[in-house]
């Protein structure tokens, strides 16, 4: 009977002992939307070991099994603030409800604040703008993704400018590539928007950023997901004019490896024109009207792919390759009619014949250490990059006379240029970051950026008895040309209170410009005639030591609403075409020269800001000044030299003319009356006014000007989404040119099918197909007397209409364009 109750006792002790309960909850975002695959784990705290764990299903649920026992519960998901419930006492089954994760924010690394998951993330210092949610570019560029971005606006030619300027630094993945070519925007123009996962301007930079662009930064990141498992999508994508592509996007994601790719491939054929009506005080023709028809042919093939591979929780390093090998085809004609006085004299047509091969490729590595697992903020990011670029250009021109009788026909000019490029950029780059009390952050770093650039340009020209026969011309020359950054930085931020929060930073730069220019005739002769001032400089070593600080500044308000106060300073460093002292031809009467005593232009700015948040509106606005000296400005000049037919050359060169000053204020406003309608609205107004005076003529300017833009997204019956992007741009104007507003529209729609896995959309860019500069020049001589006139009209791009279809592979539709995380913490919650 003894042994019985022993045994009984024995078995009710087991049956206790090995009981596990339930551990129940839903788990959302801070929109109320269920968040799919979040990853909740039950955590034993003594040893740090998992009990269990899972994801959440389609609707956020999880469930769990633990048995009795004191526990710690986590819940985390990409780029949402984790959630952590410690001292969990499992002795029942427990149902935590309905669980809320936070977007990520870091206050103290970049003074940001959390906005509505939109098609654009407003915060204080910059905006992000999710790719994916734009509907209106679907098969277009990285240029109109950009011209949908608060504060940012693309030329009819793609120039991109932020807040009216620019002196824009273009970033890829948070550092210098070739891909945004050194400087150059015509990449921008090519790579296709769906290689992108997110675009960031940031209006007021902290220390860790280049001081480079005084305008300030825009961030492009690549498409890269860490989604469990193996999930991709497939988009097609047709239009007219021409724009056919196919992108390929697919990741694999396990618990030591994250592989992830996207290809793409593109055609396209975006037809231009321009007129241009020259009236002149000398020469052999009192006026001469332009037609230019551009037609281009545009193929390219991309790839960015990579793994991540997860030594530890702490600890991984990434490789990733990029590569955009592309050719074009243009074909310009330039018909010109030429006038004395009221008098029909002669035409011309000249055919330019453009065919170009740029490919670009890069390779990058990045180690990443965390030191605390209990502070994740602690750590160290090493990255080297290479990246190169070579691009082979050949140009044939014909130029013919004719006219009306046709009995003066002849051929009036034949060229051949011959333009090849090889560019190759190392980078060397760390960061570190150190957590300083409750609140406090310390961060360090360095950063090599060394680029080579090597032109061989080669101009061949017809005899002026015999245009038919080439020779090679004096202005044929090799320019080899380094730009080389050396820099490291220090910043500190903290909170003080509840409210007030501080990010100070100090960073140093040295810069090393140097060129050298090997004529390949030895032979100056024909250079000489566009410097009037004395000696021609080929070869210069100019080298510059400056020190950026950085001040950001931010105090919350009671009532969900915050300012900010930012002040950086900033540098403008020529770029290589900019100093090489070698004319460069696009037509035989429009010459551009570089100017080798060209000196960097240094400007400080100071931004305030202010955010304001109630339940269905967002309302961010700023006030802005700037102040740049040694400015550059691109001044045209007539300096005598006249064709064989009596027409005057026109030179474009940059010089440090003047001091400019911009003070201005945008103001935006997110706005979501209903869970199926949205507006996001944008307003930027500045006044820019430059002073500065080159060879005795004023070339001193102020311009009102401001842009606006509004988006709507509104979702209608049967699923069919609809969105509108309207954009307008005030007049502007500058020391010679005045250029007219414009207005235009964009149109979307998109519907989901087979079970959200697929999205057919349409859109046109450019409605009324009125995207086109229309200016006005004056030239002066130094006694105020008129030179010449140019009344111009430019369409880089007419209407196009896109329609596109995307398959997505295992994974849902993004109800947030975020999908590359940051790192989550472990600290926190309740």
């Amino acid at each position: 009977m003894n042994y019985a109750y022993l045994i009984f006792a024995f078995l009710i002790g087991v049956s206790t002992f090995a009981q596990e309960f339930d551990i129940t909850g839903k788990v959302v975002d801070d929109q109320g939307f269920e968040l799919e695959m979040a990853s909740v784990s039950i955590i034993n705290p003594a040893n740090d070991n998992v009990v269990d764990g899972g994801i959440t299903d389609m609707e956020g649920k999880f469930m769990l099994e633990a048995p009795q026992g004191i526990y710690t519960l986590k819940i985390e998901f990409i780029s949402f603030e984790p959630r952590v419930f410690k001292n969990v006492k499992v002795d029942q089954n427990l149902d935590f409800g309905t669980i809320e994760l936070q977007s990520q924010v870091d206050v103290l690394d970049e003074v940001n604040v959390v906005a509505e998951k939109t098609e654009v993330e407003v915060k204080l210092d910059k905006r992000i703008y999710n790719i994916g949610k734009d509907l209106t570019i679907s098969g277009g560029t990285v240029s109109d993704a950009l011209n949908n971005v608060p504060s940012v606006s693309a030329d009819v030619d793609g120039t991109i400018s932020l807040r009216g300027n620019e002196n824009v630094r273009i970033l890829i993945n948070g550092k210098p590539s070739t891909l945004a070519g050194f400087g150059d925007q015509d990449v921008l123009q090519q790579l296709p928007a769906e290689a992108i996962e997110r675009v960031e301007v940031i209006s007021s930079p902290s220390a860790r950023y280049d001081a480079e662009g005084t305008a300030g930064i825009i961030n492009i990141i690549l498409k890269r997901d860490r989604t469990l498992g193996f999930n991709g999508s497939a988009q097609l994508t047709t239009g007219t004019p021409l724009n056919n592509g196919v992108t390929l996007n697919g990741n694999l994601r396990t618990e030591k490896f994250n592989i992830f790719s996207t290809l793409t491939y593109a055609r396209r054929k975006p037809p231009g024109n321009a007129q241009f009506d020259n009236t002149f005080t000398s020469g052999s023709f009192d006026r001469i009207v332009e037609d230019r028809q551009y037609n281009r042919d545009i193929e390219n093939f991309s790839i960015n792919a990579g793994a991540e591979y997860f030594i530890s929780d702490e600890e991984s390093i990434t490789y990733s390759i990029y590569a955009r090998p592309g050719n074009r085809e243009y074909l310009n004609e330039n018909l010109t009619d030429r006038f004395i006085g009221n008098e029909f004299d002669s035409s011309t047509l000249r055919e330019e014949l453009e065919d170009r091969s740029d490919n670009r490729y890069q390779t990058s590595v990045n180690y990443r250490k965390i030191f605390d697992k209990d502070n994740r903020d602690h750590k160290l990011e090493v990255d080297a990059q290479v990246s190169w670029r070579n691009r082979d250009e050949e140009v044939n021109i014909v130029e013919n006379q004719f006219t009306i009788q046709g009995e003066d026909d002849f051929l009036l000019a034949q060229e051949q240029i011959f333009d090849k490029r090889n560019e190759i950029g190392y980078l060397i780059q760390a960061d570190y970051v150190r957590p300083v009390g409750e609140n406090g952050q310390f961060e360090a770093g360095f950063r090599g950026d060394y680029n080579d650039n090597r032109t061989r340009f080669e101009l061949f020209l017809g005899e002026e008895e015999n245009p038919s026969n080439l020779i090679q011309d004096n202005l044929s020359n090799i320019f080899n040309y380094n730009e080389n950054v050396t820099a490291s930085y220090v910043q500190y931020g903290d909170k003080i209170g509840d409210n007030f929060s501080f990010l100070l930073g100090l960073r140093y730069e040295y810069t090393q410009l140097k060129g050298q220019t090997t004529p390949l005739l030895d032979d100056l002769s024909s250079l000489e005639q566009f410097y009037p001032d004395g000696e021609v400089e080929t070869d210069f070593d100019n080298r510059f030591s400056n020190f950026f600080p950085t001040v950001n500044l931010i105090y919350e308000l009671p009532d969900e609403s915050e300012v900010t106060l930012g002040y950086n300073r900033r540098i403008n460093r020529p770029r290589n075409w900019f100093i090489n002292p070698f004319p460069s031809r696009t037509s035989r009467t429009n010459i551009f020269q570089g100017n080798p005593s060209l000196r960097p232009a240094f400007a400080d700015a100071v931004d305030l800001g202010y955010l304001k948040k109630w339940d269905k509106v967002t309302l961010t606005g700023s006030v802005y000044y700037q102040r740049e000296e040694d400015s550059f400005e691109r001044i045209q000049e007539d300096l005598g030299i006249i064709t064989q037919d009596g027409i005057n050359v026109i030179i474009n060169r940059p010089i440090n003319l003047s001091v400019n000053e911009r003070i201005g204020g945008e103001l935006g406003v997110l706005y979501n009356p209903a869970k199926k309608i949205r507006f996001n609205g944008s307003f930027n107004y500045f006044r820019f006014e430059s002073r500065g005076e080159f060879r005795g003529v004023d070339f001193g300017a102020t311009n009102l000007s401001w842009f606006g833009r509004l988006s709507s997204r509104v979702e209608l019956p049967w699923g069919i989404n609809w969105q509108t992007n309207g954009f307008y741009r005030g007049p502007l104007e500058n020391a010679q040119t005045k250029t007219d507003p414009i207005l235009s529209l964009d149109l979307a729609f998109s519907k989901d099918i087979l079970n959200d896995n697929a999205t057919i959309s349409f859109n046109v860019r450019d409605v009324f197909n009125s995207r086109r500069r229309i200016q006005s020049t004056r030239a002066l001589n130094a006694d105020g007397e008129l030179l010449f006139t140019s009344e111009n009209e430019f369409q880089w791009r007419v209407r196009q209409i896109t329609a596109s279809i995307v398959y997505r592979f295992n994974q849902q539709k993004k109800r947030n364009g975020k999908k590359d995380g940051g790192d989550f913490d472990d600290d926190g919650g309740f």
